[in-house]
This record gives structure tokens, sequence and C-alpha cells, in this order.
């Protein structure tokens, strides 16, 4: 089963808190301080975008035709398996930056060396220790969630049957706003 990082976009500040936790979780010192005195530059795999007044934090959607491993032509960009995470194997990554070019999300990096591309993993380690990824657990909003595909498409069902149920209580009539077939053509 398919999961992914979902945003309840209206609860986002954009404060950036699951960007840093992001780089946090994936540095060598595994804390801030320790970051700072060896002066790592761990990156971060969510990213806080803008769009007017609105913050939406963007990352990897795993996607299952993903364009980032299609493009990768050492194997190093792939899933282990139907329904698991698109992984990133740095060992195999030549630096081509093939896979940062064909994300359509523009999620993907190059580490500052250039020389190895980088991506949300969804914290494997994390998830294996029974722990959510670091940016959902550390958003202060509980704007970020990590959710099962299936599960979440089934609650945006529920969620426009209230809105469409609760529309017809007020005598608003969604439907005719649409045209029928038969009297469009």
């Amino acid at each position: 089963m398919s999961k992914k990082i979902v945003c309840a976009i209206e609860r986002c500040m954009g404060c950036h808190t699951c960007e840093l936790a992001c780089a946090i979780a994936h540095s060598a010192g595994k804390e801030l301080f320790a970051i700072v005195a060896a002066g790592e530059k761990p990156g971060y795999r969510i990213h806080v975008e803008h769009h007017g007044p609105q913050a939406i934090p963007l990352s990897c959607q795993h996607c299952e035709e993903a364009a980032c491993a299609l493009a990768c032509p050492t194997g190093a960009v792939r899933r282990l398996a139907p329904g698991k995470p698109v992984l990133m194997d740095e060992t195999k990554c030549i630096g081509c930056s093939m896979c940062v070019q064909a994300c359509p999300f523009g999620v993907m990096a190059m580490r500052p060396t250039g020389k190895v591309a980088f991506k949300c993993d969804l914290c494997i380690e994390r998830l294996a220790q029974g722990l959510r990824p670091a940016c959902v657990s550390s958003c202060p909003t509980r704007a970020l969630a990590l959710e099962d595909e299936p599960q979440s498409n089934k609650e945006k069902r529920r969620a426009a049957v209230e809105r469409l149920a609760a529309a017809h209580a007020a005598g608003v009539n969604e439907s005719a706003e649409i045209p029928r077939r038969a009297e469009s053509r």
C-alpha cells in the first residue's frame, strides 16, 4: 500500500520547521548543535513554497511511474517493491542529475558537492523504528501527515460528499452548474 506525506494546506503557517527537522534527521549528528559544530550541510527533502500568502510544503510524491527512476541511467533511483517508496542509492549515483531534471515536482536536488542526488525517503529509518517521518512529527500545526493513498482518497470522497450534501440541504444545486451532455450538444 503506497504511503505519502500529505498536507492540509489551510493549516500550514510556513514556519519551515519541517525543513529543519528533515535536515536534522538526515544528518550524521542527528542533533542541531552537532550539525552546526561539524559544519555539516545535510540538506532537506521537503520544501515549503509560497503562493501569495499561502505556504505549501512539497516533498517527493513517490510516483507510481516515477520519472526520476525512469531517467536514472544507473538504477540509483528505484522502488524496491510495489507500494514502497522511491529510494535513492547514493552508491550507484554518478551525479548526472537526470533524475533532478525529470522530477515533475522539483523536489529532488544535488548535494552541495554536485556529485550525488538526494530526495525524500519517507524517513525509512524512522518508520522502521515505529516513528513518523521527521517533517510530520515536527509540524506544530499538524498540517503534515503520512497517509495510505487509498485511505486519503476515501477521506477526500467523504469530504466531497459532505460538501455536496450540505449544498443540497442549503438549496444549492451544484449539479445545475454542470451542463448535461444532451443539452451541451
